[in-house]
């Protein structure tokens, strides 16, 4: 099946086929007809399985069939590095005449205030679009569609109220996307009384389910000898381009300071960072200037870098939902990836709920050298000498 089949037009599909894309995703196959028909949609499928295309193609030949003036789309996502990377992808689709536009905290007002002029598409983070509407500075009026990216995260208790606050502004009578990974029966419950018709569900692929591509393993480990362990898998093993998430903004500035007084060619990124400084942080990330880019859940959800060898979660994340987040950044575009998880006995509790999320059991390794002990419940590996590194060494 190619996009045509799907009822793209040509104009559509020739640029698609010039970024490249040949072959629709499964979820892409699924979400473009009921999409370009105007019905209500919540999807779920693993990261890194297009689900951006997946929304973005058929809205673009909406608009563009329309014939409309003013904002016809508002997407909305919960980070900044997001909102960047789905208008990175709108102009890359739409045609030259069709305008779209990022709506972003941390970035100057004079160039978005520019931008929203005759903008078609409005790619947004909460926060920064209620400023604008405060200003009176956006008309809704011919607003047809309602995205929500990453609609976990956006209809949980953080974002809940300003999405309420926005939905008030815009047309009842609309069409509404839901998409995620992960979606929770409660986050359905309040997609599904967001909508003015019965949804369609698209679910190619469980929520919380991973994908094959990435290899999970769990290192059991001390809370005191964390960052030890870290340092000897870096050391030890060939990581190409690594992310290593922390569970705070604090953790990851410590951790990014220790990596690079090791050697280790180290960025940060995190809510305190300037957008110029995450911006700087991502881009020698990619150009593979910087080797380890560590990181708090702001990344989870807004980096698509196809060459992100590893993931390593060094702090276990408090909700197990951003656990097949953070890891869905490795194994992308039909490429494997690996996940390592640091688990400290305080952490068992929490990563059991993320296996019972995912229905996958994580194999868990003991290297005897960094004090990790097996929960009752594991039966003992094979036994594994770990090479021991300068760090381990002098203490």
């Amino acid at each position: 099946m190619n996009f045509k089949q799907l009822g793209l037009q040509s104009a559509l599909t020739q640029v698609c086929e010039s970024l490249g894309f040949t072959e629709p995703t499964p979820i892409q196959k699924e979400t473009i007809p009921i999409v370009l028909k105007g019905e209500d949609v919540i999807a779920c499928a693993e990261t890194g399985t297009g689900k951006t295309a997946a929304f973005l193609l058929p809205l673009i030949q909406r608009i563009s069939n329309a014939k409309t003036t003013g904002v016809a789309v508002l997407v909305l996502a919960p980070t900044r590095e997001l909102a960047t990377q789905i208008d990175a992808a709108c102009r890359q689709f739409a045609p030259k005449k069709m305008r779209c536009v990022a709506l972003i905290g941390g970035a100057g007002y004079k160039r978005q205030t520019e931008g929203l002029r005759g903008a078609n598409i409005i790619i947004a983070t909460p926060g920064r679009l209620i400023d604008f509407m405060q200003q009176g500075a956006i008309d809704f009026s011919n607003l047809q569609t309602l995205v929500l990216d990453e609609a976990d995260r956006m209809l949980d208790m953080g974002f809940l109220p300003a999405i309420r606050r926005i939905l008030q502004s815009i047309p009842k009578e609309r069409q509404t996307l839901f998409f995620s990974a992960t979606i929770t029966p409660e986050v359905g419950k309040i997609a599904k009384a967001m909508m003015n018709s019965r949804p369609q569900y698209v679910e190619v692929s469980r929520g919380g389910q991973t994908t094959d591509l990435i290899e999970q393993t769990v290192y059991p480990v001390s809370a005191q000898s964390k960052t030890v362990l870290l340092l000897d898998l870096l050391e030890r093993e060939k990581f190409e381009r690594v992310l290593v998430f922390t569970r705070t903004k604090r953790g990851a500035d410590r951790l990014s300071h220790i990596l690079e007084a090791r050697s280790h060619k180290a960025t940060r990124i995190h809510g305190d960072r300037s957008q110029s400084q995450r911006e700087t942080a991502l881009r020698e990330f990619k150009n593979g200037i910087t080797r380890v880019l560590v990181a708090t859940d702001v990344a989870a959800r807004g980096i698509d870098i196809d060459s992100v060898s590893h993931v390593i979660n060094y702090d276990v994340p408090e909700v197990a939902e951003d656990y097949v987040h953070r890891i869905g950044r490795t194994g992308r575009a039909g490429n494997k990836g690996r996940a390592i998880t640091l688990v400290t006995p305080g952490d068992e509790i929490t990563m059991r709920t993320i296996e019972k999320l995912t229905g996958q059991k994580v194999e868990r390794v003991l290297l005897p050298d960094f004090g990790g002990v097996l929960p009752t419940f594991e039966k003992p590996k094979k036994p594994f000498r770990a090479f021991r590194s300068r760090s381990s060494r002098s203490r």
